[in-house]
């Protein structure tokens, strides 16, 4: 079917980033697969209807992307109800901020399987569907951060997450060029999302802003909307010439 819409899995979706990324990519014209954990389910159908209210289509999968069983249960839904893959946000991540002499391996845990595995998971299940398909204009798009770039003070296991990310990112674009599939990353700043103010940062929210506000060169933090247009860049057709790059939206920041 030539005019079918393209289809988009967007993990992490119900809100902050994900939301925005996946409302934006739904304007661009393609059908998103919305995924998030169960007790979001009902933050993640208020995108979906805010999504085919305005003509778009949508169709919501829950599951956690640190488990292989689950993402592949996503894909295979998304498949079955949208009718395509043909790109893959890893969006999902979680942080949990302590001191590093006294995180916890449970907590470091927890946060990298998430952040990196679940990354890892959606670049491959993605990938070895994408080629079953022979979609040779694949896009897998992965969150970083600035902290994958540089190291955050009190956040060990989101930096080692993010990091990776950016590691994986490489790992497959290397493999997967042969195939078409371009593989990048963005690496957002400080953004107002509620994840700044969930997972036990709330303590360090205000803080944060103000030091931000003085440390970017533009003076302020980031907004979901912006990254969302990066987002919506690298998976669009016209990104097809880049691949293995982690590219930072951090209002400069971060310079490399």
């Amino acid at each position: 079917m030539p005019n079918q819409p393209r289809v988009a899995i967007v993990t992490g979706a119900a809100q902050g980033l994900g939301k925005a990324i996946a409302l934006r990519l739904a304007r661009d014209g393609l059908s998103i697969g919305l995924n998030d954990i169960p007790s979001k389910k009902d933050a993640l159908d208020e995108v979906a209807r805010a999504i085919t209210s305005n003509g778009g289509c949508a169709a919501v999968f829950l599951g956690d992307v640190s488990k292989q069983e689950e993402v592949q249960a996503i894909i295979d839904g998304t498949l079955e109800v949208l009718g395509g893959l043909h790109v893959m946000v890893a969006n999902a991540g979680i942080a949990r901020p302590a001191p590093f002499l006294e995180e916890t391996l449970e907590s470091f845990n927890k946060v990298t399987s998430v952040s990196a595995t679940g990354v890892f998971l959606c670049y491959q299940l993605a990938a070895r569907k994408m080629i079953e398909l022979g979609h040779r204009e694949g896009r897998l798009i992965g969150a970083s951060s600035i902290g994958g770039k540089q190291p955050l003070r009190g956040l060990t296991s989101y930096t080692a997450a993010k990091f990776a990310v950016r590691g994986i990112t490489q790992s497959a674009a290397l493999a997967l060029g042969t195939h078409g599939i371009t593989v990048n990353a963005y690496a957002p700043g400080l953004v107002d999302t509620p994840l700044a103010y969930t997972d036990k940062l709330e303590d360090y929210t205000d803080l944060a802003f103000d030091i931000w506000n003085k440390v970017s060169p533009l003076g302020r933090c980031g907004q979901p909307e912006e990254v969302a247009s990066l987002v919506s860049f690298l998976a669009s057709k016209e990104s097809g010439f880049i691949t293995g790059q982690t590219i930072s939206i951090d209002g400069g920041a971060h310079m490399d």
